[in-house]
């Protein structure tokens, strides 16, 4: 096993390396403003027998958790998706029976607890090339914590179990399996923020620690990020060693932010709003000498990526107007799950439910040009601008009261900028793939995200009350419907009495006979 430990701060921040302590095993240091993240690399052999049973029969698994409470990231750690648990899984086609059997959904089960997946066939939706895709909200890792203090940390005292609590209070947390290499990286994540520099190593393993700023060195090219700082092996190394390189990154800030919420009235048709503090496109180049304002301008646009728990669903039909999506300020609907069953209640739908990516529209006239003057796009850049994604509820289960409410995470939104012809992105230490979105553009694509900022609160959720039938109620409902059917048979069944008693069975066959006679 091995492991990576990296404080990553600002553009700006620095740390002496006299400042830090490194003794044996043990790197000490003071507290900084910075982000953490946490990579644990195990072998496959290392892993648990039904763990490592499901791994081999895989061409790879992405697990991503994502926290509820909105969080502030720094580059390169800025890949975001919406609040919850995702599962992107390439199957293999000659085992896929024996893994629908319901291995997979059991293991996740097991490792996180309260995932309602039955099987991939029946719960996982499809996205291009063949993967599966779930998505489930899930507020806490309680269950997996457990789970991995009773799988690794067997023999080795406090301090393992301690450092799994802190995933308590983790922004996310990726799972990755790499079949070519047969090994499953386990990345946390946490928010940026005063963190003490302090790292012990284990005797099974092999620490990095990395305290790292993002730079910007002259010769940095447009699609690279820098880092500089110091970096040690714990055990290794008697004092950290000072590093700087730079790595071509397909995630970058934006420097704006966004906010989402419902609009009142709600009514069984929401329409989520969007509301984004800027209109600028990304700048392209990272000099702010450079005047890219056309370019960024026709090679950028920006998107938003949902995912619909099975209680709300969009209707493609509707996102294919084009006036009708000018007027929300959206531009297309780019990619929608398919199916997605327009009728079908909440409760008979097997699938975890929709994913969607919708290209929005800034309205016409915020758009910046390059040949505009410098002051008035520095006022243009003050101004918001909102996009409506309208929604539809399925029918939910009856409930106590005559109302549920159902959650709906924020969007993951972006703008997708494509690179210079040429320009390639290789693996980095720091690069996020397997996202679900990222597969519905091309590999030279760019994006550049939107901080989502709650518009009430710390979550990164927007909530709905919908009214259900009222099982309280619910007697008095099959009571009265049964009446008014039995009512109504009495209704008719008493006028076709009347009309028998009034002119006879025979009525009919006299008039036939006349009929004929004539």
């Amino acid at each position: 096993m091995r492991e990576r430990i990296t404080y990553v701060q600002k553009l700006g921040d620095s740390l002496a390396p006299s400042a830090v302590t490194v003794d044996g095993g043990t790197i000490r240091g003071p507290e900084v403003h910075a982000a953490r993240e946490d990579r644990l690399t195990i072998a496959l052999d290392e892993l648990p027998p039904e763990l490592r049973a499901l791994l081999r029969s895989t061409q790879g698994l992405h697990i991503r958790w994502v926290g509820t409470v909105a969080y502030e990231a720094v580059s390169p750690l800025l890949a975001r998706l919406p609040p919850g648990f995702h599962v992107l899984f390439p199957p293999i086609p000659s085992i896929v029976d024996d893994i629908a059997s319901g291995s997979l959904c059991a293991t996740l089960v097991k490792i996180f607890g309260d995932i309602s997946c039955s099987g991939p066939a029946e719960s996982f939706t499809s996205l291009p090339e063949g993967r599966l895709q779930y998505y489930q909200q899930l507020d806490s890792l309680s269950h997996f914590i457990q789970y991995a203090k009773d799988q690794l940390c067997r023999g080795s005292g406090s301090s393992c179990a301690a450092r799994l609590d802190s995933l308590s209070k983790a922004a996310s947390l990726d799972i990755s399996y790499d079949a070519s290499q047969q090994v499953l990286r386990i990345t946390a994540l946490w928010p940026y923020q005063r963190q003490l520099v302090h790292a012990t190593s284990d005797a099974r393993l092999r620490t990095e620690v990395g305290i790292l700023s993002t730079d910007q060195p002259q010769t940095l090219e447009p699609h690279e990020v820098g880092i500089s700082g110091l970096l040690t092996v714990l055990g290794q190394d008697s004092k950290p060693s000072p590093t700087m390189f730079a790595f071509a990154s397909r995630h970058r800030d934006a420097e704006s932010s966004f906010s989402a919420q419902f609009l009142s009235p709600t009514g069984l048709h929401p329409t989520l709003q969007l509301r984004l503090d800027s209109r600028k496109p990304p700048a392209l180049s990272p000099s702010p000498d450079v005047e890219d304002a056309d370019d960024a301008d026709s090679r950028c646009a920006p998107y938003a990526y949902l995912t619909l728990p099975r209680t709300i669903f969009a209707d493609k039909y509707q996102l294919s107007d084009p006036l009708f999506l000018a007027s929300k300020n959206l531009t297309a609907l780019r990619y929608t799950t398919q199916p997605v069953d327009l009728e079908a209640p909440e409760y008979v739908t097997p699938q975890w439910g929709s994913a969607v990516l919708v290209q929005l529209s800034p309205p016409s006239g915020l758009q910046p040009r390059g040949k505009q003057k410098q002051k008035q796009k520095q006022e243009q850049h003050l101004e918001q601008w909102t996009a409506e994604i309208p929604l539809h509820l399925r029918y939910l289960a009856p409930a106590p009261g005559g109302y549920s409410t159902i959650r709906v995470p924020y969007p993951a939104v972006f703008w997708a900028c494509e690179a210079d012809e040429g320009v390639e992105f290789p693996p980095s230490p720091f690069e996020k793939a397997h996202l679900g979105y990222d597969a519905l553009f091309s590999p030279r694509t760019v994006f550049w995200h939107v901080e989502p900022r709650p518009a009430e609160g710390r979550l990164l959720v927007s909530s709905l009350t919908v009214p259900v039938l009222d099982v309280d109620k619910a007697g008095w409902v099959s009571a009265g419907t049964a009446a008014a059917v039995l009512a109504g048979f009495v209704w008719v069944a008493w006028k076709l009495l009347g009309v028998y008693l009034r002119d006879g069975y025979g009525a009919g066959r006299k008039v036939e006979g006349e009929k004929k006679r004539q």
